[in-house]
């Protein structure tokens, strides 16, 4: 199989390409400033935000499968606009697709979402992602679009290097006690979105870890994996705060595991204490 990864310079969109790669299919990916390292990949440069080059880079890659792991923040132009030109242009070369998209759809007003919720976002970056989410299903209505969560791993996770940075003192911040989230590893998400785009899956699909943590907790437990003081981590409320967004949203992922040989694991099974 011959697959396009987009954003594959990114930190889940690495992951994907190494994987694909290691499983011996043709792979290419796409990078907004630089390439990634991964022997064998033939690498695209790629804004979404321009048509012609879209089309250009499916001409020149050919591939039969195009994942969609980039990240435009709360800019509109790449984050809502990006995902549904690339879905035009991949329902009309006939190719499947798989799009990721995240929790942020969500405002936590009921807490717990399956696939069967309807976005309700309460950010910026969130009402990007759902417009996305809206457009790809009207454009391309065999697409599959992956909601997830935190995306968790080394450090090149952010996660992860906030968590760093805190207990070394270089970073301001406190992580909250009353933020909710699945978080789920990069490792389990790659696996999972591939193994979702080799199937005849459609539609929405929730890949979160299996276990329901606080921002701090989660701190908490990436410090002790990594070796670091989690005494050093401070703590706070994100309720009634000037921050705007959710404060407990958990992916259901159920109905999706249970099609899956992947196992999304939670976190306090993935970040084990070092030894």
């Amino acid at each position: 199989m011959r697959i396009l990864i987009i954003g594959g310079s990114g930190f889940l969109g690495a992951e994907l390409v190494r994987r694909a790669a290691a499983a011996g299919h043709a792979t290419a990916a796409t990078f907004a400033s630089r390439p990634g390292s991964t022997a064998g990949v033939q690498w695209h440069a790629l804004d979404l935000r321009d048509p012609v080059r879209v089309d250009t880079v499916l001409a020149e890659a050919a591939p039969c499968l195009v994942v969609n792991a980039t990240s435009g923040g709360s800019d509109w132009a790449v984050t809502a606009e990006g995902p549904v030109r690339l879905a035009m242009a991949t329902a009309r070369y006939g190719l499947r697709m798989v799009h990721v998209s995240s929790d942020a759809v969500f405002s936590g007003a009921r807490v717990h979402y399956d696939e069967s919720c309807p976005p309700d976002p309460v950010t910026p970056y969130g009402a990007a992602k759902a417009a996305a989410e809206t457009g790809i299903r009207f454009v391309h209505p065999d697409a599959v679009i992956a909601r997830t969560s935190l995306i968790i791993g080394d450090q090149r996770s952010t996660h992860v290097r906030a968590v760093h940075d805190l207990a070394a003192g270089t970073r301001d911040g406190v992580l909250f006690t009353d933020d909710v989230r699945c978080p789920v590893h990069v490792a389990d998400l790659a696996a999972a979105l591939l193994e979702l785009a080799s199937g005849e899956a459609r539609g929405v699909h929730h890949l979160a870890g299996a276990d329901a943590v606080s921002r701090h907790e989660l701190g908490c437990l990436i410090a002790g994996r990594d070796g670091l003081d989690a005494s050093r981590l401070p703590a706070g409320l994100r309720a009634g705060s000037a921050l705007p967004g959710a404060l407990d949203v958990r992916l259901d992922s159920r109905a999706t595991q249970r099609k899956l040989r992947t196992t999304l694991r939670g976190a306090r099974q993935f970040l084990v204490p070092s030894v």
